[in-house]
């Protein structure tokens, strides 16, 4: 419960660590819904693991406002989806920044970035074929996660390096909460100190790329 950035409970409330103390257990199933929906299926998902461990973390605040199944549908354990195809960028988002990162692929795909959004739902284990498929098939690759450095990201990094996808030309990067504690304000205005909202997400790209700010190049 209050996994992430949380206003309304006060500073000591952020649950930003749980992703990093919680992956780090041997046989651990961690998960991360993007949306209410998803949270349902993942209740599910833990009711039927009785051979491991699990959790799973969830904001406190409204959901998105997409529509609830009658009932959870117990989901493959270890495995993404896919909501957006592209073919240059790549972002993986782990839990309530999924919508981010929607909207960054739309506005990167007006300055010609064909962009991949997935949905990890799993810091652990690792989506390893959704992860390689990722890595091989675009130009750059980036997590994103409400969460402290030594989670999602990291996992998701010490993964690819074991593998020898980071030999190559893949450019990789980890966005997650700053190593500092952010100052007590509305969630927007904390994401957004934070580095992690959409506009955060899609100048990562142009950073990576080396190119010009997404306004700059609109006004252009």
């Amino acid at each position: 419960d209050r996994a992430g950035l949380v206003g309304a409970d006060g500073p000591t409330h952020a649950g930003a660590y749980d992703l990093a103390y919680l992956a780090c257990l041997p046989d651990m199933v961690l998960m991360a819904p993007a949306d209410e929906a998803e949270l349902v299926h993942m209740v599910a998902t833990a009711a039927a693991i009785d051979d491991r461990p699990s959790a799973f973390r969830y904001p406190r605040g409204e959901g998105v406002g997409v529509d609830l199944p009658a009932r959870g549908t117990i989901l493959e354990i270890g495995k993404g989806r896919v909501l957006r195809e592209g073919s240059t960028v790549a972002l993986l988002s782990l839990g309530t920044r999924l919508a981010d990162c929607l909207a960054a692929a739309e506005t990167l795909a007006l300055h010609g970035l064909s962009t991949t959004v997935a949905d990890a739902r799993f810091a652990k284990p690792l989506d390893m074929d959704l992860i390689t498929r990722l890595a091989r098939e675009h130009e750059v690759l980036i997590t994103v996660e409400e969460g402290s450095v030594g989670g999602f990201g990291s996992h998701v990094m010490q993964a690819l390096a074991e593998a020898g996808l980071l030999d190559g030309g893949l450019k990789v990067r980890a966005m997650a909460l700053p190593d500092r504690f952010i100052e007590q304000d509305s969630p927007e205005a904390m994401i957004a100190d934070a580095g992690l909202s959409a506009d955060a997400i899609r100048d990562k790209v142009f950073q990576v790329l080396g190119r010009q700010s997404a306004e700059a190049g609109l006004r252009a």
